[in-house]
């Protein structure tokens, strides 16, 4: 039998399951066909449907979102589909946290036009799964939207603190944050860090 009539033959037994069982079928097909993919190691290649009572948001996000763009965001979602998936770091079997996407998935949950209309699923992806220390999935969430909101002070504070006491030197923050070394400095010096860097000097230019 040709591939195309395989493929006309797995679509046509997907279409008779409950729609649930066609959901699971269709993430198992996805998920099979990524692993033969030669994109695998991206994880964008296999964007699955997860439902939303199995995904929760991380505690650590520190990029906000002001009311108007969140109803910007909400708006664009409901006119224009779910067009980025929410990014996951998965815990167990049915267990996923927010890695980027804080903000689509509480769209996901909180407009009722949206939560029926994807049926109480959201489109994820899976990080890589070697990065499943806290330190790397913080890491990956701040390279995620650093460029695209808005980080508080006082939470870029704690993470930095957090981070520095995980093991990671000024010079792994600043790579993986893509942050400058003084911006590091004054992020420990508002968390009250002072003793870390009490003899080193720094620019003034960046202000809190």
């Amino acid at each position: 039998m040709r591939i195309q009539e395989q493929i006309s033959a797995l679509v046509i037994a997907i279409q008779k399951l409950p729609e649930d069982d066609q959901i699971a079928a269709l993430n198992q097909a996805r998920q099979a066909l990524s692993e033969i993919s030669p994109f695998k190691d991206e994880p964008v290649d296999c964007v699955v449907w997860e439902q939303q009572e199995h995904i929760q948001a991380n505690d650590y996000n520190p990029n906000t979102v002001a009311p108007p763009e969140m109803k910007l965001l909400e708006h664009s979602i409901q006119e224009d589909g779910f067009t980025q998936p929410v990014v996951t770091y998965q815990k167990s079997a049915n267990e996923y946290e927010v890695v980027d996407g804080f903000h689509r998935n509480r769209v996901a949950r909180e407009s009722e036009m949206v939560h029926t209309r994807v049926k109480g699923y959201l489109p994820i992806t899976i990080i890589n799964p070697s990065r499943t220390e806290r330190k790397d999935r913080i890491a990956a969430t701040i390279r995620h939207n650093r460029a695209r909101g808005v980080h508080g002070v006082e939470p870029m504070a704690n993470i930095v603190t957090q981070l520095y006491f995980n093991g990671w030197s000024n010079k792994r923050i600043c790579q993986e944050l893509g942050m400058e070394k003084d911006e590091v400095l004054r992020l420990k010096q508002f968390t009250g860090l002072g003793t870390l860097f009490e003899n080193r000097n720094f620019s003034k230019a960046w202000e809190l």
